[in-house]
């Protein structure tokens, strides 16, 4: 008697052997080990696409390709920049918290994707002051560029011009007005003013901009006095950098920096006069305390050009700078250098963006503070931003490896914009609406 096995069960018996005259042979059931899975000595016709070692590459080049985040360029930067400058940089005011609270203000948000969208070709182009700008961000104004690397305003006047973006040369920059101008000369480049005491020195600053073919004034108004940069005092920092024996042995062993910090003209403020001493007594002795919303009508009379007030931490401030002639805001607490606690620029945008467009304005809202990556600028458009501004984060680049760091910079974060654009359903720099972002509740 035979036992009939449904196909498919794989818990009925196996059949039989039939020793009867009349059997048939049993069919072979398949092996439980596929064939794939099997131990084998390998071949070498299997190994060879595996063995395929890449030569060791130490160039400059090299390294800033692997460099994959602005946190990896401040890495490199660390690495190869002594630690006074390297500090002036990445430091702060007192405890450093504000900067940190601004960082962790952009981790602290949930994106909103929109799906089924076309996102085949996402346009990061946008307009700022009136005129074109191939990304929503520009170089920020900063202070004694040449120290953290060699090519200083040069590079970073120089990668703006390439990567169609706007640059902003700070009145305690390491080059000249003119030189900026020569070096970048189908760049944008704006002018970063400190209004001093002496209202003349301050003119002959707003004519040269002027003449150099600046089309925008960007006047910081947060530095009544100096912030307490700690790091500063405890490294002894002064202009031009001291020779001590501990700068010395900081140095030895970044050979590069050391290098071009011998061999190139001394480190001097181009548009100042020739001044000795620490950053923070150069701001208490020139920069003038005294400021009111009056000096800034007479700067409005004075430039013809788009006038920018860089420092605004509050609605009521963004409002009446506005009221009193200012085409922008930059929302900023100078990077946590100066008040420590400060609001946070990213926290400020929305009530910001939503009191201009309730007074009918279309004065620029522009954001800095705490972005170090395409998607930090992402959010901020989204909320309300018209555009950004960086500063440590082209300076690590800049630091980690001249013009081509920052050139490095500029393409991670445009990266970062496309993709986080792409993943959030999105275009156009238009059609990012604050539905996109959600601040998280701590």
């Amino acid at each position: 008697m035979t036992q009939t096995i449904e196909p498919g069960n794989p818990e009925a018996p196996t059949r039989p052997a039939d020793t009867g005259a009349d059997s048939r042979p049993a069919t072979a059931l398949p092996d439980p080990i596929p064939a794939a899975l099997k131990r084998r000595v390998p071949k070498y016709s299997d190994l060879a696409p595996l063995m395929q070692f890449k030569k060791p590459e130490f160039s400059r080049a090299a390294r800033l390709r692997r460099a994959s985040t602005i946190w990896d360029l401040r890495d490199m930067a660390k690495r190869r920049t002594p630690q006074a400058p390297f500090d002036y940089t990445d430091g702060a005011a007192e405890a450093e918290i504000t900067l940190r609270r601004a960082r962790e203000a952009f981790l602290d948000i949930e994106f909103r994707p929109g799906i089924l969208r076309d996102v085949s070709r996402v346009d990061l182009g946008t307009q700022i002051l009136g005129k074109p700008s191939r990304l929503p961000v520009g170089i920020a104004p900063t202070g004694f560029t040449r120290m953290m690397q060699s090519e200083g305003e040069y590079a970073g006047s120089q990668a703006a011009a390439a990567a169609g973006i706007p640059y902003t040369l700070s009145t305690m920059g390491t080059a000249s007005i003119e030189d900026v101008a020569a070096a970048a000369p189908d760049g944008r480049n704006w002018f970063q003013l400190y209004l001093w005491t002496d209202r003349d020195r301050s003119l002959e600053l707003i004519e040269r901009a002027a003449n150099a073919g600046n089309d925008t004034l960007m006047v910081t108004v947060d530095t009544a006095v100096a912030g307490a940069r700690l790091r500063d005092v405890r490294n002894g920092m002064t202009i031009p950098p001291a020779l001590t024996i501990k700068t010395v042995l900081d140095a030895s062993y970044r050979p590069a920096w050391w290098f071009n910090f011998l061999t190139h003209e001394p480190l001097t403020f181009a548009s100042l006069s020739r001044y000795t001493g620490t950053v923070a007594d150069l701001i208490n002795s020139m920069f003038d305390p005294t400021l009111t919303f009056d000096d800034l009508d007479w700067l409005r009379e004075t430039w013809k050009g788009k006038l920018v007030v860089k420092g605004i931490q509050t609605v009521e401030d963004a409002r009446r700078v506005v009221d009193h002639g200012a085409d922008g805001v930059v929302l900023s607490n100078h990077g946590g250098r100066q008040l420590d606690r400060a609001p946070l620029p990213f926290h400020l945008l929305p009530e910001v963006s939503a009191a201009l467009k309730a007074d009918h304005s279309d004065a620029a809202v522009i954001l800095d503070t705490g972005i170090m990556s395409g998607a930090d600028i992402i959010a901020a458009l989204a909320l309300g931003a018209d555009f950004t501004l960086i500063g440590r984060a082209y300076l690590y680049g800049l630091m980690a490896g001249g013009r081509a760091g920052v050139d490095r910079a500029i393409e991670i974060l445009e990266k970062d914009m496309l993709r986080t654009m792409a993943l959030l359903g999105v275009s156009r720099i238009s059609d990012l609406t604050p539905d996109h972002v959600r601040l998280l509740k701590k």
